[in-house]
């Protein structure tokens, strides 16, 4: 029987330890795709498309494509825009 390693011991040991340049590049791009993730499923809950949500935001459908993929960088105003203003919801963020 195999013995299970801890999240934190598996990212340390293939990614690099906490603070090192190549983890921080993984958590940043791991951030990126939950947010995506996150606005994909929103948008998806309220029955709109990339290009509606683009068009109630003043954005372009690929640029919501690339956000959802992961693939872009999104600034907090750009996102609170999509959140508040396209989907009608309130973007709550916590630091732990």
């Amino acid at each position: 029987m195999e013995k299970l390693t801890s999240l934190n011991k598996h990212l340390a040991k293939n990614r690099g330890p906490k603070g090192s340049k190549s983890r921080v590049k993984f958590d940043a791009d791991s951030l990126a795709y939950r947010i995506g993730v996150m606005l994909q499923e929103v948008r998806k809950e309220a029955k709109l498309t990339q290009e509606q949500l683009a068009e109630k935001t003043g954005t372009k459908k690929s640029y919501i494509s690339r956000i959802e993929t992961g693939k872009s960088d999104i600034q907090l105003s750009t996102f609170y825009k999509l959140i508040e203003i396209g989907l009608g919801k309130t973007l709550n963020i916590s630091i732990n």
